[in-house]
């Protein structure tokens, strides 16, 4: 199948979009960025791919039964399995690289025993629960193996550090440098063997079982299925680090002015809060921009501010935002300076406010600084769209909402969990245009 790559690497996360020959939207990939900028690029490529061959996995199977809603289940269920089976993959990788670094750490053989053996433990205990987190219809906390890992085995670790009396830092320290090592690999070449356990275990459900020939047909003809990758355009923060010709790179502020316009063709003005930088964007009735302003002095006000406030907390950037929405008295924030977040949120911890309130009082500075980029850019019109990777955290876009009506009144807002994506789907649209 013919399509045209967008890659959008930003500072904290890559994506990627495939796009047909009808500029139809027929996968999504996301994952970190890394230190290592072309294993990011690759594995959001490989992720976005894999997402694509469960869409057309789905468009099989529409055509396969008459009842729609058998196809949305079953799609929910190989889905579940599939995660399940990709999960179980890097778990087991994960317990390897723990092992690896514990072996390379630890030269005492008493202490290495007793570590192995808690670390034994906790991978039984991943290993147990994990059936559990893929269920059909339930939502996953988090895209990334990371966050769902580390908030898992920090918890096991916790309690067995506890029994057995082993250093809680050190099984950190282990985890940490075991992460590192598990990310920089890619498992989508495990794909088939995913796709295999998912329609094995679903077509054994009562449910499908009579349909078992149609859903292993379906799923070998999209294992099979080839994409020729006409034309690849990048973009984002690390978008000169890219194994591309200059050509093939656009701007940011380009691209998410053409990926809002695409999805939400009224769209007239843009905001992006990324890892390092936010853009406010002007654009007209194509797409095309016609003013923006950009803060990109620092990464005060941007996610990774949050990053470095998470970090403070130990917990993941993913839960920020649903403590926040627990507060009743939010802080007032006057600085979101980075350099001084930690000893600024210490602070106030030691003054008695709570963490909640902390954190709503940092979502709305966040986005005060927000609103003046957006003043000075000429204002807020609509339909206005929120995109980056901020726009997935309800805490912000709940004071962004409540400060657009403030100042500009009723406007429609087009705010999306899905708007993370945005710079690599204007991405890909520019590599169509380069093709005709």
């Amino acid at each position: 199948m013919d399509c045209f790559v967008g890659i959008d690497l930003g500072s904290t996360t890559t994506k990627a979009i495939f796009l047909d020959k009808d500029a139809r939207i027929l996968g999504k990939g996301i994952t970190n960025s890394r230190s290592n900028y072309s294993v990011a690029c690759q594995v959001a490529k490989e992720e976005a791919e894999i997402s694509s061959r469960f869409f057309l996995l789905s468009e099989t199977l529409k055509g396969a039964f008459t009842q729609q809603q058998i196809v949305e289940e079953l799609m929910e269920w190989l889905s579940a399995k599939f995660l399940l089976a990709q999960y179980k993959k890097q778990l087991s990788a994960l317990k390897r690289e723990c092992l690896f670094v514990l072996d390379s750490w630890s030269k005492h053989v008493e202490e290495k025993e007793k570590f192995n053996h808690a670390l034994e433990k906790i991978f039984f205990k991943l290993e147990a629960e994990s059936t559990e987190l893929f269920q059909p219809k339930q939502k996953a906390k988090s895209d990334f193996f990371r966050d769902i890992a580390s908030s898992l085995f920090l918890r096991q670790a916790e309690l067995i550090s506890k029994e057995q009396t082993l250093s809680f830092d050190r099984m950190v320290g282990i985890f940490d440098k075991a992460i590192l090592r598990v990310e920089n690999q890619s498992f989508a070449k495990y794909f088939i063997e995913y796709l295999d356990f998912a329609g094995n275990e679903v077509s054994k459900l009562p449910k499908f079982k009579k349909y078992e020939k149609e859903i292993l047909s379906a799923i070998k003809n999209a294992a099979l299925l080839n994409f020729n990758i006409i034309h690849t355009v990048g973009t984002g923060y690390g978008r000169l680090t890219l194994p591309f010709p200059k050509e093939q790179i656009r701007s940011e502020i380009l691209c998410h002015g053409l990926g809002a316009h695409y999805l939400f063709p009224k769209t007239r003005t843009v905001l992006d809060i990324g890892g390092q930088d936010t853009k406010a964007i002007q654009i007209d009735f194509q797409g095309v921009v016609t003013r923006f302003q950009m803060n990109d002095r620092c990464a005060a006000g941007c996610g990774r501010y949050l990053g470095y406030i998470a970090d403070e907390m130990n917990m993941g950037v993913h839960q920020l935002g649903p403590l926040a929405q627990l507060s009743t008295k939010p802080v007032k924030i006057n600085s979101t300076c980075t350099v001084f977040a930690g000893a600024e949120l210490r602070e106030r911890l030691s003054l008695g406010e709570k963490r909640e309130d902390i954190l709503a009082g940092l979502h709305r500075a966040i986005i005060l600084r927000a609103m003046s980029l957006l003043a000075r850019s000429g204002g807020v019109f609509s339909e206005f769209t929120f995109t980056g990777g901020v726009a997935r955290n309800e805490a912000a876009t709940g004071a962004l909402a409540k400060l657009i009506n403030e100042n500009y009144g009723n406007i429609t807002m087009n705010i999306s969990s899905e708007s993370i994506y945005m710079g690599a789907l204007g991405a890909a649209l520019f590599a169509k245009k380069d093709n005709g």
